[in-house]
């Protein structure tokens, strides 16, 4: 009975709380806004712990006092332009051999399953007979010598390695906007990685594609994204193709194209292609979603007509041929044969991993939006279409409203928008422009804006480690436990990304995962994860639990009014069965089907320590435990879900 009570009230204490209660670099700008704090009653102090927790993935210790020293406005016109020195964060990431790799070198390197399988059997390692046979130990060990062979590496390692970046850079990185917006324009122009035809180009495409243009002008960013291979295979574009009436038709370069397709993207994309000749060649996939969801908005003022019109303009878009292996090679070779200045005397447009394939477009008079595109045009009509679409005022609201949801509050005022809109059309959609009205704002200042955002798994992963000054040598560490709370990175499946509000995030049980996750770091036992927590407090060991839990409230939660919090915490000290009964309560508040992300008993993860002890070692123990729980119950507390 007593364990029921203890369980209901962690429940209520943890949903009711959440419900109710390196500087030296110069800016290449002189700063020409200042922030209205003061009008909202906020100091200094708290002004710059407001930024630090809407632009950065969390404050370090000391964080707060750096920034009112340098000034706001100069802190965030420097996080402004991401030119930050990193070095140690580049010391990390030297590691990781694989990120920095092109498109081509990791279809060379990593490729999948599929495609190893296809090429030992071309070589004749493989038996085609011999696959799905009983003896599949003989014939995985017979896939490895060949991998072995060929220098050819598993591609789930490509992907350890991107998580581990993603995470080190997040936590590291002194230019936290750049990381913070990398995050966000990803998630808005969303690809995933379970989706096999795309995922071994989605490093290259956050690298090269999304991380350096987060502040340029949205037109450039729109542009980019439609170009990249990661997303014409995500939204089918690389397939789709209309008549040319000005091109001749050659069977045996259509023969070799579909060919070069299979090779290199399996038989998905074989089916696709016949499925989009059946169709005759029109993918709507693209057009449509760069509409709802990259510009326009799904109120955006566009019909089903517009869609159709756009995806004829884009027609064509699609990817050049990259693998050095099969029928892949031999069309690359064939097109370099051809000569880039025939290529382009005949409309064909090639940069990069993109090619513009004049004779799969659709040269007919087409209207998009009431703008008409004559016909006998090409690859300048798509390029046309999508500055059009960056510029719209649909597409200024839309956006605009996108990044005051995710860095202002769930539901932003209508008047920041407009401001923020006004910014987006004047400016011919300079994101740092429109980040300076927003945050110059007074309702980026209000009340109803302060600790109102709710942290994604991942931001309250990263806020944690970087609170309490973690030392993380194994990143990947830690991504598990963002499966466990429900946020696999570069795993969304839907186009849409991850939604940006907290109803999203939050329910009993994910609190409660969040509270097993705070002790658990806390508590040292994220394996790869290093922290101190005497540190923190120079070295002093608190007096009490309760002492424990001012003292580091004040150092994790900085310039907050924290007595509210304090006296609901209160009860959770020093029970020895708390995580256990977190546990109980966690795995009654979850799905069954959801219970497998849930920590156990058998978790390694959540294993205690439990060598022999002498007394005095007992006693040690006893204090570090202490302290553990008191951190470990303020990170998964309500309070440090907001942001």
């Amino acid at each position: 009975m007593k364990g029921f009570k203890f369980i209901c009230s962690v429940t209520l204490i943890l949903t009711g709380c959440f419900f109710f209660s390196s500087f030296i670099y110069q800016p290449s700008h002189t700063e020409n806004f200042s922030f209205p704090y003061q009008k909202a009653g906020l100091t200094e102090k708290q002004a710059a712990a407001h930024l630090l927790s809407r632009f950065t993935y969390g404050a370090r210790p000391g964080e707060v006092d750096k920034v009112v020293n340098m000034g706001l406005e100069k802190w965030f016109a420097l996080q402004l332009d991401g030119n930050l020195p990193d070095d140690s964060l580049a010391g990390l990431l030297n590691r990781f051999d694989a990120i920095n790799l092109s498109n081509e070198q990791v279809v060379n390197t990593y490729p999948r399953i599929a495609k190893v399988l296809r090429m030992a059997m071309q070589d004749g390692v493989i038996d085609k007979d011999s696959v799905n046979k009983a003896d599949k130990k003989e014939y995985r060990a017979q896939l490895q010598a060949y991998m072995e062979q060929k220098g050819l590496k598993p591609v789930q390692e490509l992907y350890r390695q991107f998580i581990n970046q993603k995470i080190l850079r997040a936590a590291n990185s002194n230019n936290q906007l750049r990381e913070l917006l990398t995050d966000f324009w990803f998630n808005h122009f969303n690809v995933s990685v379970t989706k096999n035809d795309c995922a071994e180009f989605i490093p290259a495409y956050e690298r090269d594609v999304i991380r350096p243009n987060v502040n340029a002008h949205f037109e450039d960013l729109l542009l980019a994204t439609a170009k990249s291979p990661a997303m014409l295979l995500y939204l089918d574009n690389f397939s789709s193709a209309g008549t040319n009436a000005n091109m001749p038709v050659n069977p045996r370069l259509q023969k070799r194209v579909a060919a070069q397709m299979e090779q290199q993207m399996g038989a998905e994309a074989v089916a696709k292609l016949k499925n989009a000749k059946k169709a005759q060649g029109l993918n709507e996939n693209y057009a449509r979603e760069v509409m709802e969801l990259h510009t326009l908005g799904v109120d955006g003022g566009y019909t089903q007509s517009d869609v159709t019109q756009a995806a004829r303009v884009l027609t064509g878009w699609t990817v050049y041929p990259i693998s050095d292996y099969g029928q892949g090679a031999q069309v690359k070779k064939m097109i370099e044969r051809v000569g880039e200045d025939r290529m382009k005397q005949q409309g064909f447009v090639h940069e990069g991993d993109f090619l513009f394939a004049a004779n799969r477009h659709d040269n007919g008079e087409k209207t998009v939006l009431g703008k008409t595109f004559p016909a006998n045009h090409g690859y300048d009509e798509g390029v046309e279409l999508l500055k059009m679409l960056a510029h719209h005022q649909s597409t200024a609201k839309f956006i605009s409203k996108k990044l005051a949801t995710r860095f202002v509050s769930d539901i932003p005022p209508q008047s920041l928008v407009d401001k923020m809109s006004a910014t987006f059309l004047k400016t011919n959609g300079d994101i740092k422009q429109v980040l300076i009205t927003m945050a110059s704002s007074p309702e980026f200042w209000s009340n109803e804006s302060l600790r109102q955002k709710t942290k994604s798994p991942f931001e309250l992963t990263i806020s944690a480690v970087r609170s309490l000054n973690a030392e993380i040598n194994q990143p990947y560490q830690l991504f598990t436990w963002l499966n466990r709370m429900g946020q696999k990175m570069y795993y969304y499946q839907a186009p849409t990304g991850f939604p940006d509000r907290g109803q999203y995030w939050i329910n009993t049980g994910s609190l409660l995962n969040r509270m097993n996750f705070g002790l658990a770091l806390a508590s040292g036992r994220i394996p790869g994860v290093r922290i101190n927590l005497l540190a923190l407090n120079k070295g002093h060991e608190p007096e009490s639990a309760e002492q424990a839990l001012i003292i580091y409230s004040k150092l994790i939660l900085p310039e907050r009014d924290l007595s509210g919090t304090i006296e609901r915490l209160k009860p959770l000290l020093n029970d020895p069965d708390l995580e256990g009964k977190i546990n109980a309560a966690a795995s009654k508040a979850t799905p069954a089907s959801a219970q497998n992300m849930m920590t156990d008993a058998s978790d390694p993860l959540m294993e205690d320590n439990k060598k022999p002890t002498n007394v005095k070692n007992a006693m040690v123990n006893e204090q570090k435990n202490m302290l553990a729980q008191v951190v470990g119950i303020i990170i998964g507390s309500p309070e440090f879900q907001r942001k």
